[in-house]
């Protein structure tokens, strides 16, 4: 069975939700998707990969990104071993830690990241929105932390629209830039949310 979607012009998440909604509804076959930007088709690639589905970019004009993904029974994906990971999903929403001093809020946030890579178990994933994206962008101290626990199989994700929004989406300096389906999956399959 092979199954066409036209993702062109929608906004984020819906072409990863429409995509696995094509997904979901087949046992065997292939989803064939259009997306018009690469933020998209990153999102999309991500989808796949996080559901053990081979994917494949099959051709990419201006405004046109055209992906394959291939659902069956002799498809694995080999996955990183995340043994040493709690199964635990951190909610940064803030670039400052609290209420009230900003800049005793970056002192103790600067000081939370660098704690982390102090502290094992290590989550399994760190999601970033809002002015937390400041955090994967312009704080170098962060980034450095950051680095040291996505070595270490830590999912580092900032949120897409909150980089546009800020105009940083250029300036990503670790982890990858996400959407609000795969944070919110991200949250739902982690047995403990962390809201920070």
């Amino acid at each position: 069975m092979r199954i066409e979607l036209d993702a062109k012009g929608l906004a984020c998440p819906k072409p990863v939700i429409n995509t696995k909604k094509k997904l979901d509804i087949i046992e065997q076959g292939v989803v064939e998707v259009t997306v018009d930007n690469d933020i998209a088709k990153e999102n999309i690639l991500k989808l796949a990969k996080s559901m053990n589905l081979e994917a494949n970019v099959l051709k990419t004009e201006k405004d046109s990104i055209c992906i394959e993904i291939i659902k069956g029974e002799n498809v694995i994906i080999e996955e990183k071993s995340q043994e040493s990971l709690a199964d635990t999903c951190i909610f940064i929403n803030s670039d400052r830690m609290g209420t009230g001093n900003d800049e005793l809020g970056h002192v103790l946030m600067k000081g939370y990241i660098y704690t982390l890579t102090e502290s094992k178990p290590y989550p399994k994933c760190i999601l970033f929105v809002n002015s937390g994206i400041k955090l994967t962008t312009e704080n170098e101290a962060t980034v450095e932390n950051l680095k040291i626990l996505q070595d270490a199989g830590v999912e580092i994700l900032s949120c897409g629209t909150c980089l546009d929004y800020y105009g940083l989406k250029e300036e990503l300096k670790v982890g990858t830039v996400t959407n609000m389906y795969t944070i919110v999956e991200s949250m739902n399959n982690s047995s403990k949310t962390i809201s920070i």
